[in-house]
């Protein structure tokens, strides 16, 4: 089975799914082993790899790393041309839509798509879209590009909407990396009010409570990054996981 279809099958059965994204420069040798073990333990449903910047030289290793002790599909979450590696299992192949920056639209991509073939990744096409989220994010400042007003749903939901109809398999709504808000709910519910294809929802989401509040309103795929960089928070993930599963019967 092709990663998007037990992506799409965790979501009819749970509800939603958690993915948690994983940056090498920020963990990798005895403690990603130590964490993704428990993330599978936990109920992750897969780990994004990859960073806006990637300062070290690892990415294969920490793929391998992963394949190794877990069972969980692996997917590519690139900030360059430069992060695509065979040791994955699939790779999002973003497109920046709530930006105008050419090379984030389309340039990149005819340079990534021959080697994403030759790589043998299965290739899951994903309109990205920035939404303001009270900080500058390192996305935002690499990628030249402005991020959509929190207070505007209506530019989110007409740009999802569109890329739906480009036939794009999802919709990614991000805060960044940091951010100090999250992606309004009101967007959220506006969005998936419009379209039919799953809608990806990071950036900010540091408790339960919330990442739940987004699900309700309409997200289907929940992302978490630097919150489980710091081991303190490790013992949080099945929280997260219980609180996204929400076809899930709740532990009494």
């Amino acid at each position: 089975m092709k990663v998007q279809e037990k992506i799409n099958k965790t979501i009819l059965e749970k509800g939603a799914a958690y993915l948690i994204l994983i940056d090498p420069d920020e963990i990798s040798g005895d403690k990603l082993i130590n964490f993704v073990r428990h993330c599978e333990k936990s109920g992750v449903d897969g780990f994004l790899v990859g960073g806006s910047l990637m300062m070290s030289n690892i990415l294969d290793e920490v793929l391998e790393t992963i394949s190794n002790v877990s069972s969980l599909p692996t997917i590519l979450f690139p900030g360059s041309v430069s992060q695509v590696s065979s040791k994955a299992n699939a790779i999002l192949f973003i497109s920046l839509i709530s930006g105008r920056n050419a090379e984030h639209l389309i340039g990149t991509h005819v340079i990534a798509a021959p080697i994403i073939k030759r790589n043998g990744l299965e290739a899951i096409s994903t309109g990205y879209m920035l939404i303001e989220s009270g900080k500058k994010t390192t996305a935002e400042y690499m990628s030249g590009s402005s991020p959509i007003p929190r207070n505007k749903p209506e530019i989110a939901t007409a740009t999802a909407l569109a890329a739906e109809y480009l036939g794009m398999k999802y919709v990614y709504l991000e805060g960044g990396s940091g951010a100090k808000k999250t992606v309004p709910n009101e967007m959220i519910k506006m969005v998936s009010s419009a379209i039919s294809i799953p809608i990806i929802v990071g950036g900010g989401i540091k408790d339960s409570k919330t990442a739940r509040e987004k699900v309700e309103n309409g997200a289907s795929v929940i992302i978490t990054g630097n919150f489980f960089e710091d081991e303190t928070n490790w013992h949080l993930v099945k929280e997260f996981a219980d609180a996204i599963h929400i076809n899930l019967p709740v532990e009494v």
